[in-house]
């Protein structure tokens, strides 16, 4: 008897170990799994746009020229200068008007004469036709000189490049060159796509380098009726106001145009990976066993835009499916994973 109950206590005693063993590698299992953190996979309105970058033009340039041949006597602006429409900008010398019109009274002279020739007799009708047609050519040519001696600027503006200065015989450059900056607009190249959502009149958001997050409001006011091939884009500019003249010319400028509000999946961008080699995205789906263990299954999905650190989700996933955050370095499709607490 005494011996049975020895027994017993030593089959006791081993079971015991033995559970304390098993106890303790299916600890150390779970402590060497993976740790993860997690993230849900929800749906939000987000607004559909698109960003497209441009440089800020003129809304009209207007390029000051004498077709007269006088040399320039007078510049009455400078790079800079703000002018109006019809004011007096280049003076021109008239030296030649004064020879052409001296040539034009001597032309006068013969007409005359050729007149009274044929009033007596002495002279033919044809010559007076001739002499005529002389006389009118020249007086039109003088009256084009005069109006081309005293330079306006057809637009109000900003004097944006002078050439020349007073003394010199313009050539092929223009004398200056006039900017209207009151408005301003930026050319936009647009994807084909957007075609049927761009409308005149529609408004965007403007954003300058210079001037950070601030906003300016801008205009659709020409949509270009023709796609290039070679792009697949089409032209559109966009009027943005310059009140104060805070935006110039040559400034870099991000143009968004908002086409409505739609409802998509969105995820933090760090819980989506891309295969290296490929442009395959992909997540980890969590499948929770208990509290804090659980399996990964790799699942490939397709984004769309990107807003700020998270990303539109277009197919792959549906509300409320539990997504991988961190820890995706050790992870495969089938694995075993904690959650990190």
């Amino acid at each position: 008897m005494k011996k049975l109950v020895c027994m017993v206590a030593m089959i006791a005693t081993l079971a015991g170990c033995s559970g304390g063993k098993d106890d303790k590698q299916a600890s150390q299992q779970v402590v060497d799994l993976p740790r993860v953190t997690l993230t849900t996979a929800v749906r939000e309105t987000i607004d559909r746009t698109a960003e497209y970058t441009a440089t800020v033009e003129a809304f009209k340039t207007n390029n000051i020229s004498s077709n007269s041949g006088s040399r320039i006597k007078r510049i009455l602006v400078d790079v800079g200068s703000h002018v109006r429409a019809g004011q007096s900008v280049v003076i021109l010398d008239d030296v030649n008007i004064a020879q052409q019109q001296i040539a034009l009274a001597n032309l006068k002279r013969d007409l005359d004469r050729a007149k009274q020739l044929v009033a007596i007799g002495g002279g033919t009708q044809q010559a007076v036709d001739q002499l005529q047609a002389q006389y009118d050519a020249s007086e039109r040519a003088i009256r084009t000189m005069q109006e081309n001696t005293v330079l306006t600027a057809p637009v109000s503006g900003i004097v944006t490049a002078k050439n020349y200065d007073a003394g010199d015989l313009p050539g092929a450059m223009p004398i200056l060159t006039i900017e209207q900056q009151q408005p301003l607009k930026v050319v936009v190249s647009v994807n084909e796509t957007e075609y049927p959502m761009i409308k005149v009149g529609m408004p965007v958001d403007v954003k300058f380098d210079t001037y950070g997050e601030e906003v300016f409001a801008g205009r659709v006011s020409i949509i270009h009726p023709t796609i290039d091939p070679n792009t697949r884009t089409f032209s559109v500019e966009v009027t943005i106001a310059n009140s104060g003249e805070r935006i110039r010319t040559g400034m870099f400028a991000r143009v968004t145009f908002n086409y409505g509000s739609y409802d998509s999946m969105i995820l933090p961008d760090r819980a989506i990976v891309k295969q290296v080699g490929s442009g395959v995205r992909y997540v980890f789906l969590y499948k929770p066993e208990n509290d804090s263990v659980g399996t990964v299954e790799w699942r490939e999905v397709t984004i769309g835009s990107r807003l700020k650190d998270r990303y539109e989700v277009t197919d792959g996933l549906t509300e409320g499916m539990q997504v991988v955050l961190t820890g995706q370095s050790r992870l495969a499709d089938g694995v075993r994973a904690q959650i990190q607490k």
